[in-house]
């Protein structure tokens, strides 16, 4: 068996535990510069407030019906899903964690009733760090998945599916026929690993619900769609084919990019912005313990404003791979100095590190020239442990610039937005 625990409303929730008085109301928190919505409470579901609706397409509702809209703090969001999946781990041997808020855990040898447990690590979730979740229990992941989106709408929308079923769905200790009945209910659209653009195609074909597309045969799915397809078919049925991932596999591209809180013009603000997104990718790039061969840089104008549009992008290779701030933003920087021409109002840049290889591989060389290959890995090991103890960019290149300077060109944040802390002695306790 395995079990899928999927936090409700992740970014409101986080929210909701350090402002109560967001309880009941709703709430909507926004993607980078407030552009659009990235989670919504039930409440503000209900308002008919979709994901990714546009800010300004909503905002009326302000006013209107009380919606508070609020700022992303991805920093508070990480560390309170840190906090979930380690007690999310207590159902479990296995654990994979397969978003910020979604983590899949291996039953196999535990004993007892795993819906009491299950029930039992969710309250004690929500007791010790205030989020609501939601627990489906199955054989297979994509069961799993139908079964945690069961008891998350039999707990959201009555009547949806039976009441026993909300907030912790266990498929497996189910008769077989109320399985079907279940799975007959669900629309093959929010089938895990079926887009829109295939749940269109099943429903002309007459798969209208999960139960129609389990009872397809898995051959006939493959040689019509896809064996990707296929796997969802054959773990509808219960037979495993998507294997628990407990460590995930290394990236093989590594990407910062950031929309400008206003536009940019000048190079030095630019360079400075550049150099920032490159400095965080290497440090994405040294904790998966990799290197980059080359660092791609891009800058392009916002395609939604009036004006003259421009984009341009290179790669510039790396003479060795190396996870080197320093070497990693002097490409960058010289990439962006080769595609830039004034006069544009720039909307967004970003860095993308590619050709990853893992730390350990390194190509000899002769030694034919006097330059210097000192390995710095234990420098840049050295700033990575400060920063983690004592702050982002606590330590960082000069070309970086100054957090004062870097105003200039940061992402809007929304002033009616706190600043949250991270020490757990601070968080208020919430009672289940």
């Amino acid at each position: 068996m395995l079990a899928l625990l999927d936090g409700n409303n992740f970014y409101v929730s986080c929210e909701r535990v350090f402002r109560p008085s967001l309880q009941g109301r709703p709430v909507v928190v926004l993607s980078n510069n407030d552009g659009c919505a990235i989670s919504r409470s039930n409440e503000a579901k209900a308002l008919g407030i979709r994901m990714a609706q546009p800010h300004h397409e909503f905002r009326h509702l302000e006013d209107r019906v009380g919606l508070v809209s609020l700022s992303a703090n991805f920093t508070l969001y990480g560390d309170m899903s840190d906090r979930m999946m380690s007690l999310a781990a207590g159902l479990g041997p296995g654990q994979e964690i397969y978003s910020i808020d979604e983590c899949f855990v291996d039953l196999q040898g535990v004993r007892g009733d795993l819906a009491e447990r299950a029930h039992a690590i969710r309250a004690r979730i929500h007791r010790w760090i205030g989020i609501p979740t939601c627990i489906g229990i199955a054989p297979t992941k994509t069961l799993a998945k139908l079964a945690n989106h069961i008891a998350k709408n039999a707990e959201r929308k009555p009547g949806s599916y039976p009441a026993q079923h909300a907030q912790v769905c266990h498929l497996g200790a189910l008769p077989p026929a109320e399985v079907q009945q279940l799975l007959g209910a669900t629309d093959v659209g929010d089938v895990w690993g079926v887009g829109p653009r295939i749940g269109a195609q099943l429903r002309e074909a007459g798969v209208a619900t999960a139960q129609d597309l389990a009872r397809l045969d898995p051959a006939s799915v493959r040689r019509r769609w896809s064996v990707v397809l296929e796997r969802t078919v054959r773990e509808l049925q219960g037979m495993p084919c998507i294997d628990l991932e407990e460590a995930p596999a290394p990236k093989r591209e590594i990407a910062v990019t950031r929309s400008f809180g206003r536009p940019v013009r000048d190079l030095p603000q630019l360079r400075q912005a550049v150099s920032d997104f490159a400095a965080r990718a290497a440090e994405k790039l040294r904790r998966q313990e990799s290197l980059a061969g080359r660092v791609l840089v891009f800058a392009h104008t916002s395609p939604f404003r009036p004006g003259p549009r421009w984009a341009k992008s290179l790669v510039v290779p790396l003479r060795r791979p190396t996870a080197d701030t320093a070497k990693i933003i002097e490409a960058a920087t010289m990439g962006l100095e080769l595609i830039y021409e004034p006069g544009y109002n720039l909307a967004k840049a970003g860095v993308m590190l590619l050709e990853l290889c893992d730390r350990s591989i390194l190509q000899g060389e002769l030694d034919l020239e006097d330059e210097s290959g000192r390995d710095r890995g234990q420098l840049m090991s050295v700033v990575d442990k400060l920063n983690a103890r004592w702050g982002k960019s606590t330590v960082r290149q000069g070309s970086v610039g100054t957090a004062a300077a870097r105003r200039d060109w940061a992402m809007r944040q929304d002033r009616r937005t706190p600043q949250y802390t991270t020490d757990w002695r601070q968080v208020p306790v919430a009672r289940a």
